[in-house]
């Protein structure tokens, strides 16, 4: 676990001063990473980290500024278009640039005038996915929703028994993860039609979303070498949010026997800042489960996962329809929760991710499935929310959704909260539904 340090102190203000101003996802305690440019520029991509309402650009910036030759291997990796170069150095890496960043961010720095050239507008960038994934793996980690999208399916047995045992993930497609900002189109496969007595292809009506976070590697492992849970939370870089898109009337017909494909691979959306787990410390909590329940297995179990295990974040979801956008009407909250409810851990997904020997890389990405909370009205998608669209939700602009229409435009937000430290938040991961593909080209 990373200790909390002098970065963290919640007496730290910056010489940016937005980033010290009140609600501020951003904030100098934060400084979390992305890959950016100016928009509509050519400049090549390079990474940057978050303070206020700018982006510091840390190719600019220059490996000359580091004190040490750690912190200068680190700013020299953060001129590569992706974030792997610097996830590949591992943790030590990782705090020295932290350390020295904030440093320079600090009220009173002595190089401020010159890392000032650094800055770039958030409102003059455009972002990239932060790192190039080779593998995405997508975990089921909530009990909560498990049990709730059981009950749908399954009323007489909604929580199968493995579910105690086993941190349950498939291997989604990596290909089709996008930042946020980037609209995604309702995808077509095979329908099984109520009543009909063979498929046919056609578009997904029931589009949906899910509220999750990402987790991505840093330092990875050889082939056949598991990473022990004591050692997990060593090789994660950092969290993003993470909207995994789903069409349930496709994943219905086509996941059994082997789990989800068409119904998921067409769209995954990421935030654009990645949080570090240096910057998480003062959010920890004991993991913990309830009573009735199973321990783990001894290789998914340790004293430290149990003293801080689990993340305070507080998730939320947003929606803003086509109609709401032409009134110029706010995005309405669909549902909140917490990322401490879930049932397995960031150190509980590594290990059982590498426990047969399975090697993870600089940049995979690991979701952790929907995020619910004990309550309805914390479920992280509507799939939960309407009860598979039976009991549509009713908005604020009078129009209702079961599922996700055309022009619906998703947001995922999400923040960390605990008196005597400063709020840091994690942006957002946004994506507009459009219509299917028309295959006619009209």
């Amino acid at each position: 676990m990373r200790p909390i340090d002098a970065t963290h102190d919640p007496g730290l203000t910056s010489w940016v001063s937005s980033a010290n101003r009140e609600g501020c996802d951003f904030p100098i305690q934060n400084l979390p990473f992305a890959v950016f440019r100016r928009a509509r520029s050519r400049e090549p991509l390079r990474c940057g980290v978050a303070i206020g309402d700018y982006v510091l650009d840390l190719a600019a910036l220059g490996a000359g500024i580091a004190p040490d030759a750690l912190s200068a291997r680190a700013l020299a990796a953060c001129a590569e278009p992706t974030l792997n170069a610097l996830m590949a150095l591992g943790a030590p890496a990782w705090r020295a640039v932290r350390r020295l960043l904030s440093q320079l961010l600090r009220a009173g720095a002595r190089e401020a005038e010159s890392v000032a050239a650094a800055l770039v507008a958030q409102s003059a960038a455009e972002f990239a996915v932060p790192a190039r994934s080779g593998d995405f793996t997508d975990f089921y980690t909530s009990i909560h929703h498990a049990t709730a999208v059981g009950r749908l399916f399954r009323p007489d047995r909604p929580l199968l028994p493995n579910y105690a045992w086993v941190p349950i993930a498939y291997h989604g497609r990596s290909s089709s993860i996008v930042v946020s900002g980037t609209p995604v189109r309702r995808p077509r496969g095979q329908l099984m039609p109520r009543g009909a007595l063979s498929p046919c292809l056609g578009a997904s009506d029931q589009l949906d979303y899910e509220l999750e976070l990402g987790v991505f590697i840093g330092g990875g492992n050889r082939l056949g070498e598991p990473i022990p849970i004591e050692q997990a939370e060593a090789h994660v870089f950092g969290l993003c949010l993470l909207n995994d898109w789903s069409a349930r009337d496709i994943q219905t017909w086509e996941y059994q026997p082997l789990g989800p494909f068409l119904a998921k691979n067409f769209a995954t959306t990421v935030s654009p800042w990645v949080v570090t787990l240096e910057a998480l410390a003062p959010f920890r909590a004991p993991w913990q489960r309830a009573a009735q329940h199973p321990p783990p297995l001894p290789y998914l179990d340790s004293p430290e996962l149990r003293a801080a295990g689990a993340v305070e974040i507080e998730l939320e979801v947003l929606l803003q329809t086509a109609l709401m956008r032409a009134r110029d009407q706010p995005p309405e909250r669909l549902s909140q929760s917490n990322f401490s409810d879930s049932y397995w851990s960031i150190a509980q997904m590594v290990a059982h991710h590498t426990v047969n020997g399975c090697n993870v890389l600089p940049g995979d990405l690991l979701g952790t499935g929907t995020q619910s909370g004990p309550l309805p009205e914390q479920a992280g998608s509507l799939l939960e929310l309407t009860r598979a669209g039976t009991c549509p939700r009713v908005l604020l602009s009078g129009e209702s959704r079961g599922f996700l229409a055309d022009g619906d435009r998703v947001i995922l937000r999400a923040g960390c909260h605990r008196p005597g430290f400063v709020r840091i938040g994690f942006g957002e991961a946004a994506g507009e539904v459009l219509p299917p593909w028309d295959p006619s080209g009209g």
